[in-house]
């Protein structure tokens, strides 16, 4: 597909992961803000997304694309040079992988996770970051997740690469801020989208749990990127507790706190 240039005069916004849950409402308030967008994801829920997203009066350009190739992010890259210089970027797009690491987890899920949570977030911040220091501003905002804080039982993988992001996002906001660019990283509790049941956690806790409103999480990460924070711990009250208590208590006493709500079978204890 080839993207023609935007010549609008809005500011532009690309959004990755926006065919639904938080990723399609960061798009929703970037288009209620006033952002054309590009917005991408691997499943064909990006066309419906799409339209109606425009029906909050943006231009959107769309993409069906998987971020866990190196040569599909390379393309998608040059679609975005080609639509026009981009003020913000969402890098929201990721999957979670659960269940016991030796003896429920598939190892290529696991490498999949990776390439997406991990290796396209770097892939994209290096790419459209460079553009945006050469243009002299942007703004960049990085779905991270309070399980970046904690050791996390039966989602171990999918943890790790949240603090990934977490250190990665924290690390280059100090990079660039002189340099006209900021670096926000969002911190979502558990949310009602649908990633508790593409990862397979619907009999924990954690999944069968009470959880925030993906709208609201959205416009607190919003909120926060346009006001050029570092972070923000999105959604409820006991979130931002979490995340205090978290970095406080000792590695496994948080392992054992995060364990009573992702260890499968969970739910009914």
């Amino acid at each position: 597909m080839d993207i023609s240039q935007n010549t609008s005069q809005k500011p532009k916004a690309v959004v990755t992961g926006a065919s639904s849950g938080i990723g399609y409402e960061l798009a929703k308030q970037f288009a209620n803000n006033g952002f054309d967008l590009f917005i991408c994801a691997e499943d064909p829920g990006i066309v419906e997304a799409a339209q109606a997203l425009e029906g909050f009066g943006a231009r959107v350009e769309k993409l069906q694309v998987d971020l866990r190739n190196f040569e599909d992010v390379e393309k998608f890259y040059a679609q975005i040079q080609k639509w026009g210089p981009v003020e913000a970027l969402a890098l929201n797009a990721g999957v979670g992988v659960s269940g016991d690491f030796i003896g429920d987890t598939e190892l290529r899920e696991e490498l999949k996770l990776i390439d997406l949570n991990v290796k396209s977030v770097v892939h994209l911040a290096k790419r459209v970051a460079a553009d945006m220091v050469n243009q002299g501003h942007g703004k960049i905002l990085m779905t991270s997740s309070i399980a970046s804080i904690l050791p996390g039982p039966f989602l171990a993988v999918y943890a790790a690469s949240k603090a990934f992001v977490q250190s990665f996002g924290e690390a280059i906001a100090s990079e660039l801020k002189d340099r006209g660019v900021t670096v926000t990283t969002l911190l979502p509790g558990p949310t009602d989208t649908e990633f508790f049941e593409r990862a397979d956690m619907m009999d924990t806790k954690a999944g069968t749990g009470k959880k925030d409103d993906p709208a609201v999480v959205a416009k607190q990460g919003f909120e926060a990127m346009m006001e050029g924070k570092d972070k923000i711990v999105a959604g409820s009250f006991m979130n931002k507790v979490q995340g205090v208590v978290g970095k406080m208590m000792p590695d496994q006493m948080a392992a054992s706190m995060h364990r009573r709500q992702t260890e499968p079978g969970s739910a009914k204890k």
